[in-house]
């Protein structure tokens, strides 16, 4: 039979295998959009508990190799296990409150043992998802999809104006931003005006832009390179395993969250990059995945992992859905995980030039999220669930801490930590709760009323 070369060679068949020249650029660019957020809760968690310098290095290289093995086994399932979609995978912002929380009143070790407890659940959700899944419609996903763009226009926004206050007495200046907003208009030019492989490398020309002004104004720090070391190796049971009830409640309820989200992901993924729903079986596997990494991870000292948002919208800007661009990026990061110095290089770039290239990304991720919402018919009562949901969702997190100081701890800790968690949690409920009404019922409920005039 004749060798079908279009799927074999296209950057836009999942199965597609192009040449390393031109799956190269495509794959560092998703490198880029990832590497910063999948060290930076290792380095949150490092400077909240005053860790050492060596569990400080410990912990961001165990997020490199946790991110890179999570990633090819999503790609390359095993047993059912992964979703074989092109999806990268890294440790997840969404966790910070809650190892935050954990950590300072148990200690790190409760971390990784309420981790473990939490991988095993969401394996078992994998399992039984295809069975709950109708519970799951496009609505509730893409309010997930949609809240999870939301969420992430600030810290977009933040990594704008330079990353961080308290560790940058320069944060807001006016370098920041013109370097942010560089980057944003060079992503947006070649993304709209280019044509070819610049369209599609938009994001890591727009980063490469905003390094070299960068490097210009003299706002990049090559000290961590020089001090990173040149080989680690992933230690086993750095620490002790502890299982705190509270901390493992908690941790089980945001992992179940977590696989909601990454229902919304997967579907993103496909949607976006596919033009399709994500499959019962992808879905599972996915799922499965994760958890089966979370507990490898507390065995190895890495946290607890999710899909990349950023890296779902690049699969939908591009259309690049081939599983061979994704597979490059996991091995680059596997290698960051072998040797420090990769990941410092990488992780020199300033966040306002991350900030300026992803934002357009996060953009993509909302809309891919509402694509989702009208999938399902926008009568009065699917509008009615999905505002509430966003309502509550993202305002939970934009009021004053005193407006919640009379809340329980783990509600707190759990639903007013991340807008994701709290609208899929209303999504959901009010999806089962609510009577089921058509567009064409509520219309006769309407003429009914008027009859009866």
């Amino acid at each position: 039979m004749k060798k079908d070369t279009t799927i074999n060679d296209s950057l836009f068949h999942i199965d597609g295998k192009p040449g390393l020249k031109v799956a190269m650029p495509m794959a560092l660019q998703h490198l880029l959009a990832m590497i910063i957020g999948n060290v930076l809760p290792a380095l949150v968690l490092s400077n909240t508990l005053s860790l050492s310098p060596s569990e400080r290095i410990q912990l961001v290289q165990s997020s490199m190799f946790i991110a890179a093995i999570s990633t090819l086994l999503q790609l390359y399932p095993i047993l059912k296990v992964g979703a074989k979609l092109p999806v990268v995978i890294g440790v997840s912002f969404a966790y910070i409150p809650t190892i935050l929380a954990i950590g300072l009143e148990f200690g790190i070790n409760a971390i990784f043992g309420a981790q473990l407890v939490g991988g095993l659940v969401a394996f078992i959700v994998g399992i039984y998802i295809k069975k709950i899944r109708k519970l799951f419609p496009p609505m509730v996903a893409g309010t997930v999809v949609f809240t999870i763009g939301l969420s992430l226009y600030r810290v977009a926004v933040n990594y704008m104006a330079g990353g961080f206050q308290a560790t940058d007495p320069r944060y807001g200046g006016l370098e920041y931003w013109g370097i942010a907003v560089l980057t944003l208009v060079v992503v947006l030019a070649c993304n709209m005006f280019g044509k070819g492989y610049i369209k599609l490398a938009a994001i890591l020309i727009g980063i490469i832009v905003g390094y070299g002004a960068s490097l210009a104004a003299g706002i990049i720090d090559f000290s961590s390179i020089g001090t990173a070391a040149w080989v680690t190796m992933p230690a086993f049971m750095p620490y002790k395993l502890e299982f705190p009830p509270s901390a493992v409640a908690t941790m089980a309820v945001m992992y179940v969250v977590n696989s909601v989200q990454a229902i919304g992901d997967l579907s993103g993924t496909t949607v976006g990059g596919m033009d399709r729903e994500a499959t019962d079986d992808e879905i599972s596997g996915g799922i499965k995945a994760n958890g089966i990494v979370s507990v490898l991870g507390s065995f190895i000292g890495a946290l607890p992992t999710a899909t990349y948002s950023q890296n779902v919208g690049i699969v939908a800007m591009t259309k690049v859905v081939s599983r061979y661009v994704i597979r490059l990026t996991a091995l680059m990061i596997l290698v960051a995980g072998f040797i420090p110095k990769f990941g410092a290089v990488m992780t020199s770039i300033p966040q306002a030039v991350i900030g300026g290239a992803t934002i357009s990304v996060f953009a993509q991720i909302t809309m891919t999220g509402m694509k989702l919402i009208v999938q399902d018919e926008m009568s009065v009562r699917n509008t009615t669930i999905v505002g509430l949901g966003i309502a509550l969702g993202m305002g939970i997190t934009q009021i004053p801490a005193a407006g919640l100081q009379y809340l329980p701890g783990w509600f707190k800790m759990v639903f007013a930590s991340s807008p994701v968690v709290l609208a899929t949690t209303v999504v959901f409920l009010l999806n089962v709760i609510l009577p089921k009404k058509t567009i064409a019922e509520e219309k006769a409920e309407r003429e009914a009323i008027e009859k009866k005039k």
